[in-house]
């Protein structure tokens, strides 16, 4: 007899998703996480009475995350307090001025006629358009397995209006947005969104284009920080028997016979297994989990040529007073081709933008919680644009100049004062993140997500070369974020129900 029914490897909120709604079903689920915090990216933690986000920052396309839910036998709501972010950003432009997007779709057609009528009168038509094909991805690739063309066949069989929208994985989410709006100054509201999905504008895929207006649809912040949601899951599933270890690495997979059947701790223990559920990062899983000598040469080839995508640098930062900043998000406004630019000219050789031609996110968390701050304080969560390869130096070196030029900048252009303000500023690097989360090369979305690392082309939910073997989390589809990483639970569950005697 096996110890479990199913190891889970990682507490992110795919592996967590997949392990409470298992658990839920009736088996016997260990969930073994490597760190002292579950949630991974979506997860919160405090310094000094204030409480930082690590890397997720809000909640929006809420339809997989209640699916999660809703088969667990309650309801999103009911377990995360959901605090309604209205306004949902701000733009700063680098000569001081800003504009702020209300939630009201119809208040932010107004905003950009006054920017460009002929574009405000488009933003509707856009609107339209966007939520025909929100709808029609959330009914169908989001939530129902991709791992061969067999797959995708059966999906736009079962929801044909599909086939309409199809072609925009051929496109860009450039070419969307500049199909639609003219203006560079709207543009320039539009541009930074398709970094949500770790892309510049010009390789991003079309579909994502809707991100400027799914915002519309509501944006959310849970109240205590983004790791209320993998603590609700954590709740569901031990109600239903899911243990959880932290602190407990896992150093390989067993396989015998061509089936995985359980794990090896670093300490060395063994626990046995009917399967495995991996929400690692999926070349980790197969070349250092499992090993070449398990792998086909395929499978081999395959993962070592999926390209890691964006990283992630933030800087948590507290301070002493209420910021003058308008919303839950500000984020410097630049062009779609100044995205690009960054991405050709420098992601790709290594050589970073001085701090005052940079751009990036300010995260203001306690706008809408003001519990995540002792009174009269305030956190921020500060996400320059970065890299993990550095020409000619490395970030353990270069860190800490880094943040302090960008917030310097900050602090005379942008958020005025921001220096003077300041009680701490922790910095996080790609290498932290890779150190600390197992994030290799610190990407958050694990591979990139254009359109040759998507459904079929990222690893699969149900192991073409191991029996037994499952694979959540942001490395497979469909891809990085909250709802897709959580939709990636979902599906791994659902492969187990249909693949595995339970």
């Amino acid at each position: 007899m096996a110890d479990y029914d199913v190891i889970v490897i990682g507490a992110g909120l795919g592996g967590l998703s997949s392990g409470a709604l298992l658990a839920h079903r009736g088996l016997k689920v260990l969930v073994l996480e490597q760190s002292g915090r579950i949630g991974g990216c979506c997860s919160t933690f405090e310094r000094d009475g204030y409480r930082h986000d690590v890397g997720a920052s809000i909640v929006e396309i809420t339809q997989p995350i209640e699916l999660v839910f809703k088969a667990l036998g309650t309801s999103f709501g009911e377990e995360v307090d959901l605090i309604p972010c209205d306004p949902i950003f701000s733009v700063m432009y680098r000569n001081g001025e800003r504009i702020t997007v209300e939630k009201s779709i119809e208040a932010t057609g107004k905003l950009i006629a006054s920017l460009d009528p002929a574009d405000g009168r488009r933003w509707f038509d856009f609107c339209d358009y966007c939520s025909d094909m929100m709808d029609v991805l959330l009914d169908s690739i989001l939530v129902e397995p991709a791992d061969t063309l067999g797959d995708m066949a059966r999906v736009v069989k079962k929801n044909p209006a599909l086939l309409r929208y199809l072609p925009n994985f051929m496109s860009t989410y450039q070419d969307l947005i500049q199909k639609y709006f003219k203006s560079d100054q709207v543009q320039r509201t539009m541009a930074y969104q398709s970094l949500y999905m770790g892309m510049p504008p010009a390789l991003c895929p079309g579909p994502f284009a809707m991100i400027p207006y799914s915002e519309h649809r509501g944006i959310w912040y849970p109240r205590g920080g983004m790791i209320r949601i993998p603590e609700a899951l954590v709740r569901c599933g031990q109600k239903d028997g899911m243990e959880l270890r932290l602190n407990t690495p896992v150093t390989s997979v067993i396989v015998r016979n061509g089936r995985a059947k359980g794990v090896v701790l670093e300490d060395g223990r063994e626990i046995s297994s009917r399967m495995v559920v991996s929400n690692v990062n999926p070349r980790m899983l197969y070349l250092d989990l499992i090993g070449e000598q398990h792998l086909p040469w395929l499978t081999r080839t395959g993962v070592k040529s999926l390209k890691y995508g964006k990283s992630l640098c933030m800087v948590y930062v507290g301070v002493d007073c209420k910021p003058p900043l308008d919303a839950h998000h500000s984020y410097i406004a630049v062009s779609m081709q100044e995205v690009n630019d960054f991405w050709a000219k420098h992601v790709e050789t290594g050589v970073m933008l001085p701090a005052n031609a940079n751009y990036g996110l300010v995260c203001w968390p306690s706008h809408s919680d003001d519990s995540l701050a002792p009174e009269g304080h305030h956190v921020l969560n500060v996400i320059p644009e970065s890299f993990y390869h550095l020409k000619g130096t490395n970030w353990d070196a270069f860190k800490d100049r880094f943040i302090d030029e960008y917030i310097d900048y900050l602090s005379e252009k942008l958020v005025p004062d921001l220096r003077g303000h300041i009680t701490h500023a922790i910095g996080s690097s790609p290498v932290d993140f890779e150190r600390h989360l197992r994030l290799p090369e610190g990407s958050i979305y694990c591979f990139h997500q254009d359109a040759s690392h998507q459904a079929v082309f990222r690893p699969s939910s149900k192991s073409k070369c191991i029996d037994g073997l499952y694979l959540t989390g942001s490395g497979t589809h469909p891809g990085g974020g909250v709802p897709t990483t959580m939709s990636s639970g979902y599906i791994a569950y659902s492969q187990i129900l249909k693949h595995e005697r339970c």
